[in-house]
């Protein structure tokens, strides 16, 4: 089985490179086609045992000019490497295949990673009626999936794997190396998250980012005062976003809250100082399943809004705790209940753990999407589907 990965950057989506890695391990032949061959993750790809190779196969959509050769390059790539399938991991990938491709192209898989688009009626409507019989979806959470549903999308061509990830380097040890380096004491209580920032989408009518810090800030705010906790907002800019960046943290400054935001940091500190927390928030506007996996490996506490896959993950009692979207109120509420009773939201996270370290296995969702490529190729039995709900119903801690 030979299947052809494309990709919109190589300065993210690690879970791609994770799950290659295992997919090359259970024999199947994988080329992947990335932008460039130079970035983050550059020696992670190259140790994943596929075979690279560097295209821009996603939507010109700020050079038109690039579309005819763009579209001679793919094909010219296609002959070559004569693959069974095509898997795109970003909408503008599929798109991108669909239209350069039509009737000639193989079957196409769209693992979809976030549900933005479809909450959008415009790239909604690009996504879905550029689609024809050679596509099949794989969603990464069952709220992708009951919103392809929604949208018309026949049950037949959904599938459902979530995105792998990895728990090494992960402790749930606290070291204090962060409270160090900011100079926070060992018994404070420190609430925050590790996010990066994205400006508020204008054409999308958003008037705050996309990770909602807004709402952190206000929340932190609200419980400002004696004895407050300490926030700990760890990140940086997405792209062309500094200013938006840099307003966050003059906001921050101004109030009357302790809330630092000290930057980023690279992937191995963030899996240690994980543990440097006592709770993790996060309240997107829009979201998969992300920003609450890495909190939970750790075995941190996690407040999340109750938007998107989150609530497959944030179970209210079992792993977490769920707040209603945009209510900086409802947030701070749930901040100081969680610090009223500690250890009920540490045995919420032990559980959460569990969960994450399973429902999240690299190897076990690699091993979905090879009995995805058979059962589109070979007509075999479609993958048993992961149900959080039911595997966290059955744990104690």
């Amino acid at each position: 089985m030979r299947v052809l990965h494309f990709l919109k950057t190589i300065d993210g989506a690690d879970w791609a490179w994770k799950m290659v890695t295992h997919l090359v391990r259970m024999g199947v032949e994988v080329h992947v086609a990335l932008p460039s061959l130079t970035g983050t993750f550059t020696a992670q790809w190259q140790a994943s045992g596929a075979v690279l190779h560097e295209l821009d196969a996603s939507l010109p959509v700020h050079e038109p000019w690039a579309w005819a050769r763009r579209v001679r390059a793919l094909r010219a790539l296609i002959a070559a490497v004569a693959p069974d399938l095509l898997h795109a991991h970003f909408v503008t990938n599929a798109v991108f295949l669909r239209l350069a491709l039509g009737a000639a192209s193989p079957p196409r898989v769209f693992q979809v990673p976030g549900p933005l688009h479809l909450e959008h009626l415009g790239a909604r409507q690009v996504e879905l009626r550029s689609a024809d019989t050679r596509d099949w979806w794989v969603a990464s959470s069952r709220h992708i999936r009951a919103l392809y549903r929604a949208h018309g999308v026949p049950a037949g061509r959904l599938f459902l794997s979530y995105y792998g990830s990895d728990p090494a380097g992960f402790s749930d040890v606290r070291t204090g190396e962060l409270r160090r380096e900011l100079a926070i004491d060992e018994d404070a209580f420190v609430v925050g998250n590790i996010n990066y920032f994205y400006p508020p989408r204008r054409l999308l009518g958003q008037t705050r980012g996309l990770k909602n810090h807004e709402d952190v800030l206000a929340a932190a705010e609200l419980l400002a005062g004696a004895d407050a906790p300490r926030w700990v907002l760890l990140g940086k800019q997405w792209g062309r976003s500094q200013a938006y960046y840099d307003r966050l943290r003059e906001r921050a400054a101004a109030g009357r809250a302790r809330v630092v935001l000290p930057g980023w940091r690279s992937a191995s500190v963030i899996k240690r100082v994980w543990a440097d927390f006592d709770l993790a928030v996060h309240v997107p506007l829009s979201e998969n399943c992300g920003g609450v996996i890495e909190p939970l490996m750790a075995g941190v506490p996690v407040i999340a809004a109750a938007v998107g896959g989150l609530p497959e993950v944030i179970i209210p009692g079992a792993t977490g705790t769920l707040v209603p979207s945009r209510d900086p109120a409802a947030l701070a509420h749930a901040v100081a209940a969680v610090r009223r009773d500690p250890q009920a939201a540490r045995a919420r996270a032990r559980r959460g753990q569990r969960l994450v370290r399973e429902m999240f296995d690299a190897s076990r969702t690699a091993g979905e999407i090879r009995d995805i490529y058979r059962s589109i190729l070979e007509g075999r039995e479609r993958p048993a589907e992961y149900d959080s709900a039911r595997a966290a119903a059955g744990w104690s801690v």
